[in-house]
C-alpha cells in the first residue's frame, strides 16, 4: 500500500500570508493604515504581518475576515501552511547535518524486510529512521534509546548497539499487535511442562501455538529473524506493568539453542525485576547472577537435575538412549544433544542429526 505522505505535494517555496494580504489590500484600494483602523490593530502590527515578522492570530483572523470579507479560515490555514514550512525547512536543514548517522544502522536489511521505506534523499531517509523509532530527532534517539541496556557494553560485547535497537524497536512493534492478558505468573509456571512439549513439532507448527500459549499469562512472544550486526538471540523487557515481551532470534539456526534461550527469558521474567532489559548476546556477556539463574531455570526446565543425571550417569548415551530419553521426557532429542554437547559429554559433531533447523524469515 502507498501511504498518502508518499504522493503529498510539498512546494519548495510557501509565501508568507503577509503577502497575500498586501494583494488584497492593493485589489481594494485599502491602505494599511485604513485597516488598522477598521481592524483596531496597530498599523505597526499590521506591517508586522505583511512582512512576514508578525503570524496571523485566531482573532486576528476573525478580524480580517468582517473586514475584507474573507473567511477567517482562509487567513488561518495561510499561517498554518507557512510556519510548518518554516518548522520543516529548519527540521531539513538539521536533518541534514545529520546524514552519516545513517550508516549507523543496518538498513538495506530493515528495508528489504519491509520495517521501513526506502527514500532516495538522505534526509527523507534519516526521517523515516527516526519515526520508525518514535522519536523526533537523533538527540531524543540517544536519550531514549542510548539508556537502553542492549548500550551497556562490556569488553565481549561486539554487537552494533544501533542495530539492536532497530532490532527491539521492531519486537515492540510486533509486540502491539499480540493482545495478551495480564500478567500471571503462577499461571505461566502451570504451563511450563505443555510448553516444552511443543519442541516435539516442527517450526511452523509450534510458533503460533507458543505465542498464543504465553499470550494467555501476559506474555508477547516475538520471533524475529537476525538482524545484520546485531548478534542477540533474545530479549526479555516489559512493555508496561501487566505484559513481558519475550523477543527471540534465529541466530543460532537450531532448535536447541532457540529453546534453551527461550526459556532462559521465561526465567527473566519469572524471576526478576521488570525494570530491567535482559538481552543475550552471542557468546554471552560477563556472566552475572542473573544471567546465570536464568541459565538454570532454563537448563532445569528443560531437563529436570535428577533425569539429567540417570542420563549421564553412566557415561556417554547413545544416540537411541537419548532419542528415548527425550521423548519420555516430553522434549525434543536435539535440546538434550544440545546439553550434553555444552557440558562436553558429547563432542560438537556428534549427534547435531537429531537437532531441528529454524528460520524465522
Amino acid at each position: 500500500m502507498i501511504s498518502q505522505q508518499e504522493h503529498e505535494y510539498k512546494p519548495d517555496v510557501v509565501f508568507p500570508p503577509g503577502e497575500t494580504l498586501q494583494e488584497t489590500l492593493e485589489a481594494l484600494g485599502m491602505s494599511c493604515k485604513d485597516l488598522a483602523a477598521r481592524t483596531g490593530l496597530t498599523a505597526k502590527h499590521i506591517n508586522e504581518i505583511i512582512k512576514g515578522r508578525a503570524s496571523i492570530s485566531e482573532d486576528t483572523a476573525l478580524r480580517l475576515e468582517r473586514v475584507l470579507g474573507i473567511d477567517a479560515s482562509f487567513w488561518r490555514n495561510l499561517e498554518h501552511q507557512y510556519r510548518r514550512f518554516l518548522a520543516e525547512q529548519s527540521e531539513r536543514e538539521e536533518l541534514s547535518q545529520k546524514q552519516d548517522w545513517l550508516s549507523n544502522f543496518p538498513l538495506k536489511a530493515m528495508i528489504q524486510w519491509g520495517w521501513i521505506r526506502e527514500l532516495k534523499d538522505p534526509v527523507d531517509q534519516l526521517s523515516e529512521l527516526l519515526s520508525y523509532f518514535r522519536v523526533a530527532s537523533w538527540e531524543s534517539w540517544e536519550n531514549v534509546w542510548a539508556e537502553d541496556a542492549a548500550f551497556r557494553k562490556s569488553p565481549a560485547f561486539q554487537s552494533n548497539p544501533y542495530a539492536i535497537a532497530a532490532w527491539l524497536r521492531r519486537g515492540e512493534i510486533l509486540a502491539d499487535s499480540i493482545e495478551c492478558e495480564e500478567f500471571n505468573a503462577k499461571g505461566l509456571r502451570s504451563i511450563l511442562g505443555d510448553l516444552k512439549r511443543l519442541s516435539w513439532l516442527s517450526p511452523d507448527e509450534y510458533l503460533p501455538r507458543l505465542q498464543e500459549m504465553c499470550a494467555q499469562y501476559g506474555v508477547a512472544v516475538v520471533f524475529l529473524p537476525e538482524l545484520p550486526e546485531a548478534r542477540v538471540c533474545g530479549v526479555t523487557r516489559w512493555l508496561r506493568k501487566n505484559k513481558a515481551l519475550v523477543q527471540l532470534s534465529d541466530r543460532y539456526k537450531k532448535d536447541d539453542h532457540f529453546w534453551f534461550t527461550f526459556f532462559h527469558e521465561v526465567g527473566h521474567v519469572l524471576q526478576h525485576r521488570k525494570k530491567e532489559v535482559f538481552i543475550e548476546e552471542e557468546g554471552g556477556r560477563d556472566k552475572g547472577p542473573q544471567e546465570e539463574e536464568a541459565d538454570r531455570f532454563a537448563a532445569n526446565t528443560l531437563i529436570p537435575p535428577k533425569e539429567y543425571s540417570r542420563l549421564v550417569g553412566k557415561g556417554k548415551p547413545k544416540l537411541s538412549e537419548i532419542e528415548a530419553f527425550g521423548e519420555r521426557l516430553g522434549i525434543a532429542p536435539g535440546i538434550v544433544v544440545g546439553r550434553l554437547q555444552h557440558e562436553g559429554i558429547l563432542p560438537y559433531e556428534q549427534g547435531n542429526k537429531l537437532k531441528k533447523s529454524i528460520k524465522l524469515i
